[in-house]
């Protein structure tokens, strides 16, 4: 029996809102969709199993973070990141790319090259090329793999952003030879071009005339302000692909999110649910709820009365506030598995809205709420 090959499939739109359905050999992801976040190979703070139960249907790994730990000599030994971290759903791993931006004093940009690093860990000189990228996320075994690009610091400078999208085209055609012709996996491109309109285009058409399985936009969640990233995100997503799925990296708060699959986006992935969960800030269907604030000392109701995984609606607003008052670990436990459920239930919520036909009305009352 021929085994599934990576495709997508655009089920029905409402206005600029699509639902789809993302199918791989290890399953497959109804979208609009949001990935925890598994850095190093754990989403933080919950056991795997329980990101399964919320629903998630995919993570994502960071390629950067694991070449230097484990490895991906111990990686490949697993057979890859989901038998070493015992997920067995998709993971899609960055390319490394956010980490030139983000670890900018401790590499320099070569665009025959790639990226020299001084690891952040021990300061160990590490090249990371277009090709090398894509190596280890083959040893990570990932069903989406992400081209090496240079995602630049926000900055309204042409040149910068015009160099960036030279530099990142440049890689994406090397990681689109080394990624070869695996039908099973998936290679997405990113869009470059900063908050620039003809920009984006630029980079976008350059992108579609490599020809990728996906396509990403990257370069926002680096500053700019919601109203622009939702500009941004207008003016390019209607010229991407309608026949593949959109992604945009990083992003984002529930407003954020809604903002974007108002535009047409379909994938997510954000660090804020489990970032949040260990700070003591949740997000609920009322809202962001700051469980530090001592009006919670007393308060006997769950964050959600209807969440039955590990018992959550067992515990109370009174006793979070207790163990984030007294610094215990169960306090950013809890509150995590509570945020990625929360994040879960809201796209399944954004996804029946649309399929209904009633995504407005819930657009309307949901994106006030998170702003």
């Amino acid at each position: 029996m021929k085994k599934k090959e990576f495709s997508f499939s655009l089920i029905t739109k409402f206005k600029n809102a699509r639902l789809g359905k993302i199918k791989t050999p290890r399953g497959n992801i109804d979208t609009p969709a949001f990935m925890p976040v598994g850095t190093l190979g754990t989403v933080k703070g919950l056991f795997v199993e329980d990101v399964k139960k919320t629903g998630a249907q995919i993570i994502l790994g960071n390629t950067y973070h694991l070449m230097l730990r484990p490895g991906p000599n111990v990686l490949e030994n697993f057979g890859g990141l989901h038998n070493f971290m015992n997920w067995d759903k998709p993971i899609l791993t960055d390319s490394g790319g956010f980490q030139i931006m983000s670890l900018s004093k401790l590499n320099k940009i070569d665009k025959d090259i790639g990226a020299t690093f001084r690891s952040h860990i021990d300061g160990k000189k590490i090249i990371l090329s277009p090709e090398k990228s894509i190596k280890i996320q083959k040893s990570i075994n990932s069903d989406i793999l992400m081209v090496l690009d240079e995602c630049p610091k926000l900055t309204r400078d042409r040149d910068k952003l015009k160099r960036a999208i030279d530099i990142s085209t440049n890689w994406a055609k090397r990681s689109k030879v080394e990624f070869g012709n695996n039908k099973k996996k998936a290679l997405f491109g990113i869009i470059q071009g900063g908050l620039h309109k003809d920009l984006r285009k630029e980079s976008l058409q350059r992108l579609i005339e490599i020809n990728f399985n996906g396509y990403a936009i990257g370069g926002l969640a680096v500053g700019e302000s919601q109203a622009e990233m939702f500009e941004t995100v207008k003016n390019i997503a209607h010229d991407m692909p309608e026949n593949k799925p959109r992604y945009l990296m990083g992003v984002g708060t529930p407003a954020d999110i809604l903002g974007a699959v108002n535009e047409g986006v379909d994938m997510f992935d954000c660090v804020m649910p489990t970032r949040s969960g260990r700070t003591g800030l949740a997000f609920t269907w009322q809202g962001k709820i700051n469980l530090k604030n001592s009006i919670y000392k007393n308060d006997k109701s769950p964050l959600d009365e209807k969440c039955f995984l590990r018992n959550l609606n067992l515990y109370s607003k009174s006793y979070l506030n207790h163990l984030i008052k007294t610094n215990e670990l169960l306090a950013s436990m809890l509150i995590s598995l509570h945020n990625v459920y929360f994040y879960q239930q809201f796209m399944h919520e954004i996804r029946k809205s649309i399929k209904s036909r009633t995504f407005n009305k819930f657009y309307n009352k949901y994106i006030k709420l998170f702003n």
